[in-house]
Parts: structure tokens; sequence; C-alpha cells
């Protein structure tokens, strides 16, 4: 069959086919038969001709292929569909086209290529077009089971349209059963035939490639054991103390790393084992002044933990009188909420006074008003006795008794003006005071008001000292329990120091076995560090150096 797809990354079936090759070549103790284990020597043409024969597709067989060539041109465009309409279904096989228009180049490719096989015109080209088929089907990474697949269903479909063209009278009636079984009979083999072609090339490609594997596996295998020759001895030499071992000999490209990896590897050892041989003397050397500066510190440590032990005490008590006048503070600040409260409560009392002393002097007023109108009256009733005077002159005797009446009449007026007059005098007076006393009392409530704002200015000021002592002695209890903790340290260093003293002795043991051992291996060229090379300063000298200054006196 044509190509149907590209590569897709690594052939899993390919691998799986490999695998079976080659259980089968163990298994049966011969090989696969493919186009390689034919006869040396033969051509395409006899290749082609010994499998024909094989399976009997001589020349009748092609002549029975050829005559139903047209149904094959006129069928094999649906059968082709209905292979790439399971092509579509299945994501292994659909995977292999790019798109719609890579999968109709491929269907067009394999129409052409079916024509061709119902011509039944075999010879070396189609021989070299199968196998380049089944090439592309190996670099494609197309497992055989599916285009096997793929031949099934394009028989099939042929198949069925032979028959059912045979149903509708295409064969006369001289034609046989028989030979609609010839017929069919070389559709088959033609399909078995092509099938083997591009098995046989696949396989033969596979086979290729494991032969090609095979001849790299041996040549790594053998360069491996070649650097694992020459590394195992340099690491047998290594482990007998020669440190100036190297790897021997030329390996292969890929053990150069190996090798450079090694040499690097025993020139950090050997620089490091001199290193330690330095160290060793240092160490040596260092060990006594450490262990007399440890005694000095030991005991600056004790002294040290007495101070804090006092420290601590003298805390503790300023912790707790701390505490007191935060509590002192906190009861101040209660007792002036308090007045504030008070202060507070009088101050409603005075607006509620100067409220009612406002509404005396407004009703002060309406009593002034009706005062007027009092005074109005008595001067009309002044004017109409008056009138009456006037008229009881005027009729003589017999009006001197409605005269008299008209003066009493006029002197009660007048009585009426003159008290109406005191009263609106005194309530004017009475109205001034009401004034005075409001303005006071307005005066009382803007003093109460401001004695309230100082009031609560105080009561925040002695909140924040009371939240300011709370928190001094918050901090200093952490700061007692910092102090007690830092005494317990201290005295732990003491018994530390001592252990060191200890310690140190041991140390100066170890340093001179340390250095006999350092002693049995082969450094090599030993060279002189130079005036420019010189080591570093020793970390053991440094150390005694900062232990003897802290434990200097006076510190």
């Amino acid at each position: 069959m044509a190509k149907i797809g590209r590569r897709c990354g690594h052939g899993a079936h390919r691998a799986k086919l490999q695998s079976w090759l080659t259980d089968s070549v163990h298994q049966h103790g011969q090989p696969i038969l493919t186009s390689e284990s034919e006869s040396p020597g033969m051509s395409a043409n006899a290749k082609l001709d010994q499998r024909m024969a094989f399976m009997r597709f001589d020349e009748r067989s092609r002549a029975h292929l050829r005559a139903i060539k047209p149904v094959i041109d006129a069928e094999i465009g649906a059968a082709l569909g209905q292979f790439y309409s399971q092509v579509r279904l299945f994501p292994d096989t659909r995977v292999k086209f790019r798109d719609d228009g890579h999968m109709a180049g491929a269907e067009r490719a394999q129409a052409a290529h079916w024509r061709r096989i119902a011509e039944a015109g075999y010879g070396e080209s189609y021989v070299r077009d199968v196998e380049r088929i089944g090439r592309s089907h190996a670099d494609a990474d197309i497992a055989p089971q599916w285009y096997i697949g793929g031949y099934a269903v394009v028989v099939e479909e042929v198949m069925r349209a032979l028959v059912a063209k045979r149903a509708k009278g295409l064969f006369n009636s001289a034609k046989s059963d028989a030979e609609l079984a010839d017929g069919l009979s070389a559709l088959i083999k033609a399909a078995f035939l092509d099938m083997d072609l591009s098995v046989s090339t696949y396989i033969d490609v596979l086979l290729e490639e494991r032969e090609a594997l095979e001849r790299e596996r041996e040549e790594a295998e053998h360069r491996q054991a070649a650097a694992v020759k020459a590394v195992g001895e340099a690491l047998a030499r290594l482990a007998a103390g020669d440190l100036s071992a190297r790897v021997e000999g030329d390996l292969s490209p890929e053990f150069h790393g190996l090798k450079a990896d090694f040499e690097q590897a025993t020139s950090a050892l050997t620089e490091a084992m001199s290193a330690v041989e330095r160290a060793a003397g240092g160490i040596r050397a260092g060990a006594d002044g450490i262990a007399h500066s440890a005694e000095d510190l030991s005991q600056r440590t004790e002294q040290q933990a007495a101070t804090l032990e006092q420290t601590a005490a003298a805390v503790e008590e300023l912790t707790s009188a701390v505490g007191k006048t935060a509590r002192g503070a906190r009861e101040v600040s209660s007792r002036v909420s308090e007045a504030s409260a008070e202060v507070e409560r009088s101050g409603d009392i005075v607006t509620r006074a100067a409220e009612a002393m406002t509404k005396i002097e407004a009703q002060s007023q309406q009593v002034n008003q009706i005062l007027g109108m009092i005074d109005e009256i008595a001067f009309q009733t002044n004017l109409l006795a008056l009138n009456a005077g006037v008229e009881a002159a005027r009729a003589g005797d017999s009006g001197k008794g409605f005269a008299v009446v008209a003066q009493e009449v006029r002197a009660l007026a007048q009585r009426s003006a003159q008290a109406a007059s005191d009263i609106k005098s005194l309530i004017t007076q009475s109205s001034r005071q009401v004034s005075e006393g409001v303005d006071l009392v307005g005066q009382t409530g803007e003093a109460l008001r401001g004695i309230h704002e100082k009031v609560g200015g105080i009561d925040e000021l002695v909140n924040a000292i009371a939240a300011s002592a709370s928190e001094q002695a918050t901090a200093l209890g952490q700061v007692n329990a910092a102090v007690t903790q830092l005494d317990q340290v201290t005295q732990r260093n003491a018994a530390m120091v001592s252990q060191s003293t200890d310690a140190t002795h041991a140390l100066r043991v170890e340093a001179a076995d340390l250095s006999n051992r350092v002693g049995a291996f082969r450094l090599g060229a030993r060279s002189q560090p130079t005036h420019q090379e010189q080591p570093a300063e020793n970390p053991v000298h440094a150390a005694r150096a900062r232990v003897a200054a802290f434990a200097r006196p006076g510190r």
C-alpha cells in the first residue's frame, strides 16, 4: 500500500516487532523468512516469480484479475473512503496525517497503486515501488497492523462490489460461479502479494537497524571494557594509598570526561591530604593554647553568671515597682472618669436651669404685654369718665349724681393705671434680673463644659500613663526573663568551657594519630609553597587568638 503518514516520535511498534523477531530467532533457531533470507544473488524479478509461483498466482490468475479491473477501478474510491473513515476513528492512525489535504493526497496515491495492481503487470519497477512504500512505512513508524488492516478493509469492499454486481447480472449466464471465485481468488492473491512485499521490506529495515545497533553495542562494550580496565588499575593504586595514580592509556572519547574527573578527584584528594597534614600540626600546636584560654574563659563566665544573677534580682524589683505604678495610674484613671461623668451630669442640670429661666423671661414679656393692655384700658376709662363729667355738668342738677359716679370711675382708672405702671416697673426689673441669671447660668454651663473637657484630657493622659506603665512592666518582665535565661546560658557555657578543656587534650592525641595516618599516603612530588602562594592562616591559630582575646582580663 502507499505511504499513509509521516514518522511521529520513536517507534513503539517497531521496538515490539524487533523484540518479536529476536525472540523468534532464539526460540526456533531459524531466521524469519524475509527478502534477505531468500537465495542470495536473486534479482527482483526472480524473487517476485518465486513468490507468485509459491502462491500459484500464474498468468491464468492474473488474467482473471485483469478481467475484474473495471470493477476495481470503479469501486476503489469508495473502498478507500471506507478505509480512511477507519483511519479517522483511531487516534494511532489519525495522528500520522497533518491535515485533510495530506490524507487526500495519500488516498489518491493508494488509488493509483491499486489500479496498477489490477493491471497484473508485475515487474522490477513494481517491486521497487512496493519496497519504497514499505520503507516509507518503516520511516513513518506505521505498524504493520494498520496497513494490513487497510488491505482487509479495501479487499472486503471490492469483494462485496464484485458479488453485488454479479447478483445484478454483470456476469452473464454462461459464466459460472467458479469464474467469479477465480476473480476473487486473484484479487486476494494480488493483495497478499503486495502485502508480502511491503511487510518483508518493513522487516528488512528493522533487521538492518537491529544489526547496526548490535554492531554499535559490541563496539561500545569493547570500549567500555577498556575504560573499566584502565580505571580499575588506577583505583587499585589509589586504594593502596598512591594518590599520584592516574588513568593510563588512551580511552575512547566518551570516557575522556571520566578520565578527567578521576584525575581531578585524585588531584583534589592530594591537595586535601596535604592540607590535612599541615592542619594536623597546627591543631596539635594550638590545642595547649586553647586549653589555657578556655580556663580563663571559664573563670570569667562564672563571674558574669554571678553579676547576671544580681542584675536579674534588681530587674525583678524594678518590675514589681513599675507594676504597682501602673495599677495606681489605672485607679486614678477610674476616679477621673467618675469625676468627668459627674461634671457632665452637672452640665446637663445647668442647661435645664438656663432653659427654665429663659422660659420665665419669655413669660415676663407676655405679662408686660398684658399690663400694656391694662394701661390702655385705664386711659380709655379715664377719657370716658372725663366725657361723662362734661356731660353731667351740661345736665345741671340732674347730672350731679352721674358726675359723682364719673369722678369715682376716673379716680379708679387712675389708680389702675398707677398700679399697672408699678407692676410693669417690677416686671421690668424682674426681667432684667432673670436675664442676668440666664447669662450667669450660661457662663456656668460654659465653665462646666470647659471643666469636662479638661477632665477628659486628664483622663486620656492618665490612661496613657497607665498604658505606658503597663508596657514598661511587661517589657521589664521580658527583660527579667531574658536576664534569667542569659544567666542560665552563662552557667551552661561555663560547664561547656570545662568540657572543651578536656576535649582539647583528647584533640592533641587525635591530631598526632591523624598525622601518622596521613603520612602513610604517597602524595607524589611535594612542592613547597612560594612566597606568593603562602597557605592561608591556620584556622586553629586564629581560633586560639580569638579565645585568648575574649578571655583577656579587662574585657
